[in-house]
């Protein structure tokens, strides 16, 4: 059960601009049949000029004047991005705090890639746990593709999009209250997904490569020198273990896997959704993969922006227990448990 107790007094998204997944995809020299098997119908992309600072501010602003706050009722604030930051040598969570105006209110920054988002209430918990003084935690996350180095559409199975949510967390709030988080880590596949250029073991790309050329399915494949039976096997047991995370999380709070009224995962393709959800043993419907296709895939902050839209749907009742599920580089499993 959980130790401490708090919920989401309020939560807001901002997202990009959309755009047509399949027009993308012949902008970007992707197999437009490959991206319409995936599923993906819509992408998200913010302005030229709007940076992950101007959208996780935008997103904190809403989620606070919905909660009936101002910024001088923050005690605290948690950002988290997994994406390339806008500058080396600079912290997010600062920058988010010098746009909002908190003076003397401390940060934490959370950067381990799609975990982030989801285990930050784990982070929030310990805060609660340890500093009583606490009353509310702003929680933001914000990501924003760096086009430079990566191709939105990757190989073709997924749809990367711009945006950020923010969640107002309080001390004692009784509505989407948490109930427990649970991580798994395999560092065997610690190099999967990772970009080649640009950190200090190689800063600089050799003459006529960039980022832009590494096909990360096929660097996935290679690893497993070519044998589709071990590919396949991975792959089985990504599933496999984000139901274990799931289950970790449900033994934590008290409850059971057939008393989750919702199993939102990141924003994945179609298959994997499918995959995903066969692996839990929930029909897709109870899943986010419709919202998936329509908004593109956020990073971490997928089920987030996912839990925030139901609520406003009213598709989301008291007493609904919900699970905020994925996979993330690394490679880790994550689950965070809340109670509508």
């Amino acid at each position: 059960m959980a130790v401490v107790d708090f919920g989401i007094a309020a939560m807001a998204s901002c997202v990009g601009e959309p755009y047509d997944v399949a027009g993308e995809s012949q902008h970007l020299g992707i197999n437009p049949h490959v991206v319409e098997t995936m599923g993906f119908r819509t992408l998200h992309k913010a302005p030229v000029g709007v940076t992950t600072t101007d959208l996780g501010v935008a997103a904190a602003e809403a989620a606070l004047a919905r909660a009936g706050l101002d910024t001088s009722d923050v005690d605290f604030l948690v950002a988290a991005s997994g994406n390339l930051p806008e500058y080396l040598h600079w912290d997010f969570s600062t920058a988010i705090a010098r746009d909002l105006g908190l003076r003397g209110v401390p940060t934490l920054s959370l950067t381990q890639a799609c975990l982030s988002a989801v285990l930050a209430f784990e982070a929030i918990a310990g805060l609660f746990l340890t500093r009583g003084e606490l009353r509310t935690v702003l929680l933001v996350s914000a990501e924003r593709v760096s086009d430079a180095h990566v191709n939105r559409l990757g190989n073709g199975t997924t749809a990367d999009s711009d945006g950020a949510v923010a969640a107002v967390v309080r001390r004692d709030h009784q509505s989407l209250r948490w109930l427990a988080s649970e991580q798994l880590t395999d560092p065997t596949y610690a190099d999967f997904f990772r970009l080649e250029y640009g950190g200090n073991a190689a800063p600089v790309a050799p003459p006529g490569r960039s980022n832009l050329d590494i096909d990360h399915g096929y660097s996935i494949f290679t690893f497993f020198q070519g044998d589709a039976e071990r590919f396949s096997a991975y792959a089985t047991m990504t599933d496999a273990r984000i139901a274990e995370a799931v289950d970790g999380a449900c033994k934590r709070a008290g409850v059971r896997r057939a008393d989750l009224s919702r199993v939102l995962l990141l924003h994945a393709n179609q298959v994997a959704m499918r995959n995903a959800a066969a692996a839990l043993g929930v029909p897709l419907g109870r899943t986010n993969a419709e919202l998936a296709a329509s908004l593109g895939h956020f990073g971490g902050m997928d089920p987030l922006v996912s839990l925030d839209i139901m609520i406003d749907r009213g598709e989301l009742h008291s007493g609904d227990v919900v699970a905020l599920a994925g996979m993330s580089s690394g490679l880790h499993w994550f689950c965070t448990l809340v109670e509508v």
